[in-house]
C-alpha cells in the first residue's frame, strides 16, 4: 500500500468517525459539557486583557459550555457545582495562533512515520497544548500533505476526543524556488511529493477550492524559503538573504480567492519590508517578518494587520544562524528589532509559537532547554516579549487579544476573555502574572467549555494533595 493510500485510510477513518458521532444522535459527547450543567468558579482575583488588570473576589457563573455572568457576590445558583479557586489569579484560556502539531524534531525521519503515527502524534501534541492552558490553538501545515487536521478539529469539537479548539490550513500551498528537496523512497527530486508545487495565479486560485473543499479555516502559503531550504539564507559578512517563492500576482490571486469563499490567508514570510508580496497583498496574516521596517510597518498600519512573531522557532535556529553568520547576525538579533519596531509604532502583536514535538520533554513540566519552548512549553514566551520592552499586561494581550483576531470567524467574539456569552475556557495560575510573568510557564488549572481538563489550583485539589 502506498504512504498516500495509507494516509488517505487513516484520515477517512478519522472522518467516518466523527460523522457516525453527528449521525448517531448522542446530545453530547464524551468530552462536550452536558447543557444543563451549572458550574461557579470564586476567583480571587480575575484577570481583564482589555484594560489589563486584575479584578478581585469574582463569580463566574457556567451553563453548560458558555459564561452567563460575571462579577463579585453573584448568588450561587442551586445546584451548582462550585469550584474554589479564591486563592489564584484565574485567567481566560490563552489562544496559540501558530503551533505545528505534526513536527516531530528528533533523529527519526518523517518520512519514517507512519500516517496513523502522525495522527496519534497530532492528538497527543493538541492535548499536550490544551493541558498548559492553551484552549485554543492555530495548526498551520499537517507537513504530509493530508487534511487530517480537519478530521482531529471535527472529532475535538463533537467531543469524541479531547482536545483544545482549532482552527487548521490542511496541507500548505508551498511553490519552491531555489532548491531541491531529498524524497527517501525514490532518490532527488526536485520537489517533495507530499506538498504541492504550485505555479501561477490559476493554478494558485484551484489550490485554494480544492483546500475549502477539504472543509479547511485558512490558507497557508509560503512567501519565503522554508522547505525550499536554506541555503544562501545568510552570507558571511552577516548579511540576511530570503527569496521570495511567490510574485505579487500570485499572492494576490490567493487572498482573492480565499476571501471569496470566506477563508483567511496566513503567510510565512523571513522578509517584512515594502518589497514583501504578502504585505503588499495584504494576506490576513503574516508570520515571522524577521527583517520588518519602517516600510513593512507603514503597510501594515495601512491594511490593519497583525504583526505574528514566531518566537519558538527562531529561538530553535539560533546556534545554526550564528554559526551561518559566522557570528555576525541570526534570526533572533533581528526578530527582537522587529517586535520592538512593532510594539514602538502600536502594530497589534499576536502569540504565535510555532511549538512543535519533541520527544523527549512529552510530560507537562519545566522545559529542560530554558531558551526553547516546546509543545507546551510555549508560555514561556511571554517572558522574551517583557525582555524585548512590552509591560506584562501587554504581553498578554498576544495572547488573549491578538491571536484571537488572527483567527477566522470572529472567534474574538467567543474567546479571549471571561465574559458573559463566550465560551468558559479558563485557566488558572498560583500568582501574579503582571508582577511575576514566568506565572504562565505553571498553569495549575484548566477548564475547556466548562470541561475542568486539569486542576491542581482549586482548594479541594490543595487539601488532596495535602493529605496524600
Amino acid at each position: 500500500m502506498s504512504k498516500i493510500h495509507l494516509l488517505s485510510c487513516v484520515t477517512g477513518i478519522m472522518a467516518l468517525w466523527a460523522a457516525t458521532t453527528a449521525q448517531a444522535g448522542w446530545p453530547t459527547g464524551d468530552f462536550l459539557a452536558p447543557p444543563d450543567q451549572v458550574v461557579v468558579i470564586k476567583a480571587g482575583h480575575l484577570y481583564e486583557p482589555k484594560e489589563g488588570k486584575l479584578l478581585p473576589n469574582q463569580v463566574v457563573i457556567i451553563h453548560g459550555d458558555k459564561i452567563t455572568d460575571v462579577g463579585p457576590n453573584l448568588p450561587i445558583p442551586s445546584g451548582a457545582k462550585v469550584i474554589d479557586l479564591s486563592s489564584a489569579t484565574v485567567m481566560p484560556g490563552m489562544t496559540d495562533a501558530h503551533v505545528h502539531i505534526n513536527i516531530l524534531l528528533s533523529t527519526t525521519r518523517e518520512d519514517e512515520r507512519t500516517s496513523t503515527q502522525r495522527a496519534l502524534w497530532a492528538l497527543r501534541m493538541a492535548q499536550i497544548h490544551l493541558n498548559a492552558g492553551f484552549t485554543t490553538i492555530f495548526d498551520l501545515d499537517t507537513r504530509d500533505g493530508s487534511f487530517f487536521d480537519v478530521d482531529l478539529r471535527d472529532m475535538i469539537e463533537a467531543g469524541v476526543v479531547q482536545g483544545p479548539r482549532m482552527q487548521v490550513v490542511g496541507a500548505a500551498i508551498n511553490p519552491r524556488d531555489k532548491s531541491y528537496a531529498r524524497d527517501y523512497d525514490y532518490g532527488t527530486f526536485p520537489v517533495r511529493p507530499h506538498e504541492k508545487d504550485i505555479t501561477g495565479p490559476w493554478a494558485l486560485r484551484a489550490a485554494v477550492r480544492e483546500a475549502k473543499a477539504h472543509g479547511v479555516d485558512y490558507i497557508k502559503i509560503f512567501g519565503t524559503d522554508d522547505f525550499a531550504g536554506r541555503n544562501g539564507l545568510w552570507g558571511e559578512d552577516g548579511s540576511f538573504t530570503p527569496h521570495f517563492e511567490l510574485t505579487l500576482e500570485e499572492v494576490q490571486a490567493v487572498v482573492d480567492e480565499a476571501h471569496r469563499l470566506g477563508l483567511k490567508v496566513a503567510c510565512h514570510s523571513y522578509d517584512g519590508t515594502s518589497k514583501d508580496p504578502c504585505l503588499v497583498a495584504g494576506v490576513d496574516t503574516p508570520n515571522h517578518l524577521v527583517q520588518l521596517d519602517e516600510s513593512g510597518i507603514k503597510l501594515m498600519k495601512e491594511k490593519h494587520l497583525i504583526f505574528e512573531p514566531t518566537l519558538d522557532d527562531i529561538v530553535f535556529f539560533e546556534a545554526n544562524d550564528l554559526k551561518e553568520s559566522k557570528g555576525r547576525n541570526s534570526m533572533l538579533k533581528m526578530t527582537e528589532r522587529a517586535v520592538r519596531l512593532a510594539h514602538q509604532n502600536g502594530v497589534e502583536i499576536a502569540f504565535g509559537s510555532a511549538a512543535v514535538i519533541a520527544p523527549n520533554l512529552m510530560e507537562f513540566g519545566p522545559s529542560k532547554d530554558a531558551r526553547v519552548a516546546w509543545a507546551g512549553h510555549q508560555g514561556n514566551q511571554f517572558a522574551i516579549y517583557v525582555k524585548w520592552g512590552l509591560t506584562p499586561a501587554e504581553a498578554l494581550r498576544t495572547t488573549y487579544l491578538g491571536a484571537p483576531h488572527v483567527l477566522n470567524y470572529h472567534m474574538e467574539n467567543k474567546i479571549g476573555t471571561i465574559e458573559k456569552g463566550k465560551y468558559a475556557d479558563i485557566i488558572a495560575v498560583a500568582g501574579d502574572p503582571l508582577q511575576d510573568i514566568t506565572e504562565m510557564e505553571r498553569v495549575k488549572f484548566v477548564m475547556k467549555g466548562g470541561l475542568v481538563v486539569r486542576d491542581e489550583g482549586s482548594a479541594a485539589a490543595q487539601r488532596a494533595a495535602q493529605s496524600q
